[in-house]
């Protein structure tokens, strides 16, 4: 189960030095969006992912993938194929904050997640102050949105 909070982070509000905290160059696209299939690469990892309906709750599974399978199933996703960086913040409570920073078609877009181990952790999460507007129960900010384009 995925239980994540996600937020609209303004250019403005960056945490300073951000290159200094780890972080994934990762690209993803989707070869189905309802239900949620996607591929991506993270690094040099592989992935093949299914999710569940829901906004913040979720069924998540990942199975591994080869960078051939990749590859190959990469040109049958269904429209853009998103490119971000991420980058993994400490947050109190040993939580981790997991700031995407857009590419390409959405250069620009700032997303931060917090995952919980629950749903009471979550409603009760008090989010940094950097944090913008909370958009969880949006699915306009959904991965598998952003892949069918600005509209």
């Amino acid at each position: 189960m995925e239980i994540e909070r996600k937020y609209l982070i303004e250019k403005e509000q960056l945490p300073e030095n951000l290159s200094a905290y780890p972080f994934h160059r990762i690209e993803q696209g989707y070869l189905c969006t309802s239900p949620v299939v996607r591929i991506r690469r993270q690094d040099n990892d592989y992935y093949l992912t299914y999710k569940s309906k829901g906004l913040m709750s979720r069924e998540e599974y990942n199975l591994p993938l080869t960078q051939e399978a990749y590859e190959h199933l990469k040109p049958k996703a269904d429209g853009l194929v998103i490119s971000k960086t991420r980058y993994l913040i400490p947050e109190k409570d040993g939580l981790t904050i997991e700031l995407d920073v857009f590419h390409d078609d959405y250069e620009g877009l700032l997303l931060a997640e917090v995952e919980f181990a629950s749903e009471d952790a979550a409603n009760s999460y008090t989010p940094p102050a950097w944090f913008g507007r909370d958009v969880t129960f949006s699915t306009e900010y959904h991965n598998s949105t952003l892949s069918r384009g600005r509209k």
